[in-house]
């Protein structure tokens, strides 16, 4: 089991390290969510091959006996922004990396319009001048859930939270202008 005070790996490594096509794949994945290593990618895939190893469990249980797991799964993965409402678990077996990628801060607030690039992106978090629901957040690859999107914003302290700061009119022209936001 471990002592609670030591960190413990979340991330498994690929089987065959040195395969061309992974190695090409994770470079992409890597360039186009602006990760810093590939260990933040092996996070996201062991989290989604979790994910994918509950569904299937609950898949090989009788109706009677997943019902009540499977509604309490759904349930999670909708406010995480992950399946619909009234999801199945086929809709999380579907689930890809890309769909957990997109639901990391850092491109959460890129495709927002925020900022101009990824790493602009990752470089305001880590300075402290993102905040959700009023809180500073400093980890680029936190997990936004469906409730957070409309709280996401600077920080209080933060010389972006002026709308007359240089970085923000030049996101406004370009807003105004349909210019590099990405929806």
């Amino acid at each position: 089991m471990g002592d609670p005070k030591k960190q413990h790996k979340m991330y498994t490594t690929p089987r065959v390290p040195y395969d061309t096509e992974m190695f090409m794949e994770e470079l992409k994945l890597l360039g186009a969510y602006g990760l810093r290593n590939k260990r933040e990618l092996w996070r996201a895939r062991t989290k989604l091959s979790d994910l994918r190893r509950r569904a299937r469990g609950l898949l090989a249980q009788t109706a009677t006996e997943r019902e009540k797991q499977e509604k309490e799964m759904i349930g999670k993965l909708h406010k995480m922004g992950l399946v619909q409402e009234n999801g199945t678990l086929d809709d999380i077996l579907t689930l890809s990396i890309e769909d957990l990628m997109e639901r990391r801060l850092e491109t959460f607030i890129f495709r927002k319009g925020m900022v101009k690039s990824l790493w602009q992106a990752r470089q305001l978090i880590s300075h402290g001048h993102i905040s959700i629901s009023g809180k500073e957040v400093r980890v680029p690859g936190y997990h936004v859930l469906i409730d957070d999107e409309k709280t996401i914003d600077f920080t209080d302290v933060s010389p972006y939270s002026n709308k007359d700061h240089p970085l923000r009119r030049e996101m406004m022209v370009n807003e105004i202008a349909g210019g590099n936001k990405v929806e």
